[in-house]
């Protein structure tokens, strides 16, 4: 199994209004290949403890269906956007 783990911290104009249309546009991307195991979307929660805005916790059958998921169209699409409104962006991608 490959977990790919990615947190952003967006910039702060429009940061509240970005962050929403950043996670509906992420978790519509949650099936749109075979071998996705586990999509989680979240937003920083007020009263925890993070460093980040927003975090993708995803794990796929294997490398193949990562780099599918990541060839995609769909995902391809929101890629614009997001760079438009990301200060900083951390990755993991790691195998169990």
């Amino acid at each position: 199994m490959l977990h790919h783990v990615v947190m952003w911290q967006l910039r702060d104009e429009n940061r509240q209004v970005n962050l929403a249309e950043a996670v509906r546009l992420l978790r519509s991307c949650s099936a749109i290949t075979p071998g996705i195991l586990k999509f989680e979307v979240a937003a920083a929660q007020p009263g925890l403890a993070c460093t980040s805005d927003l975090v993708l916790n995803s794990s796929f059958v294997d490398r193949a269906a990562l780099s599918a998921y990541q060839a995609h169209p769909d995902h391809e699409a929101i890629k614009p956007f997001m760079k438009s409104v990301v200060a900083a962006r951390q990755c993991m991608d790691y195998e169990t």
